[in-house]
């Protein structure tokens, strides 16, 4: 038995990391598009613009030392019966097994960068120079990251929203507040506009505003890489569906990362889902049950700051605010029926970690006890 992962990102490395940590002792190869081991994306728009060297996902000697071959090359068809899948050169792989793990592409737009790959962000990079003036299309995780690195670099930033509270129906009114407040705190011109046309170093916002741009930048969101999956038959609607398993609705063929959407369920892009989901499908592939759900998790770095969230933010549940999150020290839980079914923190990791228990456990909580900081958090969570 042995396993083809087509991809080469954090999932399709989280894949064979956790066969080869439950035990599979077959071959297992990565193949991705790109000509170098696997790398960590989100710094891309962080440390790689100011200048860090790319973060591998492994150590050196980690794929050898794991028999794990990584090899270069596009997948263009796939026959899920036989376990074959063609790549662009002509050469043909066979695995009992095949993982898709090809992930999402930026949309994109004439006359404008994004940035995914390592390529993308060296070509940002090398045009990020003091005065450069920068136009961030996108207030979401991805522009906002980029902002803020070009802002330490000592560029011109404007960034371009039509929502004047950019993730606030992911982490909630108060946690966007924050981020959209240190924007302004350092200087970053925020307009409540959508792109409208650029062309020749210049761009029109939809609220009629012209700006001379150096270098415009897309983070308006992605499109999973579903058409290898759908070429071979299978069923994609926003991603390549899967059951909770990660299986496709063909039996050797599972789907992880931001390319899966589990049917019933909204397709999500964070790298703690694309871990996560990857070792739900080695549990499978091994034979082995699966693992209780946890609460999601995701974070952002911009200006100095570590934003967490966890669970999800409902806007029907009550806000409890412990600290002040407006100041950049906070907690906000949101509390629904008497349990947390989200928390969003600034430079507070430890609450998160605790609120990851509290939502995994389902522990009742009262907004007295969240609010008040003389309280323990980890003694609703610790063994009785």
């Amino acid at each position: 038995m042995s396993v083809l992962v087509v991809g080469a990102g954090i999932a399709a490395v989280a894949t064979a990391t956790a066969l080869r940590d439950g035990g599979y002792d077959r071959p297992i190869t990565l193949v991705g598009d790109e000509p170098e081991e696997p790398y960590d994306r989100p710094p891309l728009t962080k440390a790689f613009l100011r200048g860090e060297p790319v973060a591998r996902l492994r150590p050196a000697g980690w794929y050898d030392g794991q028999d794990v071959t990584v090899r270069t090359g596009t997948a263009v068809s796939l026959d899920p019966d036989a376990g074959r899948v063609a790549l662009a050169d002509g050469t043909v792989l066979a695995a009992d097994t095949v993982v898709l793990a090809t992930g999402a592409r930026p949309i994109t737009l004439p006359g404008a960068l994004v940035v995914r790959t390592r390529a993308q962000a060296e070509e940002l990079r090398s045009r990020l120079r003091p005065g450069a003036r920068l136009l961030v299309v996108g207030g979401g995780l991805i522009g906002a990251e980029t902002a803020a690195s070009a802002h330490e670099l000592g560029c011109a930033v404007t960034i371009a929203d039509p929502d004047p509270l950019p993730l606030a129906r992911a982490v909630g009114p108060q946690a966007a507040a924050f981020l959209a407040g240190q924007h302004a705190a350092a200087g970053v011109t925020v307009k409540a506009a959508r792109l409208d046309t650029c062309a020749d170093g210049r761009a029109q916002l939809t609220d009629g505003t012209e700006l001379a741009a150096d270098v415009i930048l897309l983070g308006i969101g992605v499109r999973p890489e579903t058409a290898l999956a759908a070429s071979a038959g299978l069923p994609v609607d926003d991603g390549v569906l899967v059951d909770a398993r990660m299986r496709t609705a063909h039996p050797r063929v599972y789907a992880v990362g931001d390319v899966a959407r589990i049917a019933g369920r909204r397709r999500v892009e964070h790298w703690d889902h694309a871990v996560r989901s990857a070792g739900v499908a080695a549990r499978a592939i091994l034979g082995r049950s699966p693992e209780p759900e946890r609460a999601p998790w995701f974070w952002t770095d911009r200006y100095g700051r570590h934003l967490e969230m966890t669970g999800t933010y409902d806007p029907a549940a009550e806000a409890v605010e412990r600290g002040s999150i407006a100041d950049g020290d906070g907690t906000v839980f949101f509390v629904h029926d008497g349990r947390c079914v989200g928390a969003v923190a600034v430079d507070r990791s430890l609450d998160i970690k605790a609120a990851q228990r509290i939502i995994d456990r389902r522990v009742p909580v009262t907004a007295e006890f969240l609010a008040d900081e003389g309280n323990s958090l980890r003694s609703l969570v610790r063994p009785r």
